[in-house]
């Protein structure tokens, strides 16, 4: 009999995120929620192929470690961003996958093993959180999400993502979204904090527009406020969330290839997590885009750590187990 395929594998420090237990076994998934390191998009130059997204994964797990969370803390540690320990002494489980393997010869194959371990994840009925990688990893997991209802994609970003191709490459990081809307149980896109320069000639522009995406500007999200986007948002349906973390402001985040001035504050994306998790049940999201080469002082991974924190936190008081 042929030995199994390996999907994924232990992370580097071999600590699971916040100190969650780690399961690689994908055919037995005994979890509400289930992190997921997907380090490698496919790249457009050869040169991109050990892209510096790729350390992130790891790097934000070890980032937690260091933070003080050797084990999980959901019963002992008062978290004031939720009102209370981050799993509210509920009996919610949560386990980390580890890392998608890659094949280095083949650098689609591990969009294809990324593809099937969120399969498998969604399959078992838990809650996915992906770690990337640049945002071509999305268009796997994206694929991989359950077909029989329509589903709402919500992107934060500053880059549009509409591009068909780039060198050839039509599943890179700036086509996401448009490969996203050519999945048949994508319905609404919301895209949330565009501003500046980049991924949005007027072709892609115009692509965005005919197929109704709604396009909301850094600007306009500004002025209107988080809660004026969530009521644009149809209640009541299902979500995936995928977060670029150049959609933030780079004082937020500022480990990233292309900051751009303008994007959301900590107290906004704190507001939105914790808003669209009660508007509908949210399957999944992926965190993508940090670059630990230009990270100051820790301040993006804290932030990362925070956000996933929240969502972990928001979707259990929202009764989603």
């Amino acid at each position: 009999m042929a030995a199994e395929e390996k999907l994924t594998e232990i992370p580097r420090g071999k600590n699971g995120f916040l100190g969650f237990p780690i399961n690689t076994d994908l055919n037995n998934i005994d979890a509400h929620i289930a992190v997921l390191g997907v380090p490698y998009g496919l790249p457009y130059t050869p040169d991109e192929l050990s892209n510096d997204q790729s350390r992130t994964p790891d790097l934000l797990r070890e980032n937690a470690q260091d933070a003080g969370w050797s084990e999980p803390r959901t019963t002992k540690h008062f978290d004031w961003d939720l009102g209370g320990p981050i799993l509210d002494n509920r009996n919610v489980r949560v386990v980390d996958c580890g890392n998608v393997t890659a094949d280095f010869k083949n650098p689609r194959e591990h969009y294809r093993r990324a593809e099937v371990c969120a399969k498998k994840i969604f399959q078992s009925g838990a809650v996915l959180i992906a770690i990337g990688g640049d945002h071509g990893i999305p268009i796997p997991i994206m694929r991989a999400l359950p077909t029989d209802e329509p589903i709402t994609l919500i992107q934060i970003d500053a880059h549009l993502d509409w591009r068909d191709s780039v060198n050839g490459e039509k599943e890179g990081y700036s086509s996401g979204i448009r490969r996203a809307s050519e999945l048949p149980f994508i319905k609404d896109i919301f895209q949330i904090g565009l501003r500046g320069v980049g991924s949005g000639r007027e072709e892609e522009m115009s692509a965005a527009l005919q197929y109704g995406a709604n396009l909301i500007s850094a600007y306009e999200m500004h002025d209107i406020g988080i809660k004026a986007i969530l009521q644009r948002i149809p209640s009541g349906g299902r979500f995936y969330i995928t977060v670029d973390a150049d959609g933030m402001d780079p004082t937020v985040m500022p480990a990233v290839n292309a900051p751009t001035p303008g994007g959301l504050t900590w107290l906004q994306i704190r507001e939105f997590i914790h808003g669209i998790v009660n508007k509908g049940r949210v399957l999944g999201i992926d965190l993508v885009e940090i670059s630990p080469q230009f990270e100051k002082g820790n301040i993006t991974f804290i932030h990362a750590e925070r956000l996933l924190c929240n969502f972990i936190g928001a979707t259990v008081r929202a009764d989603y187990f």
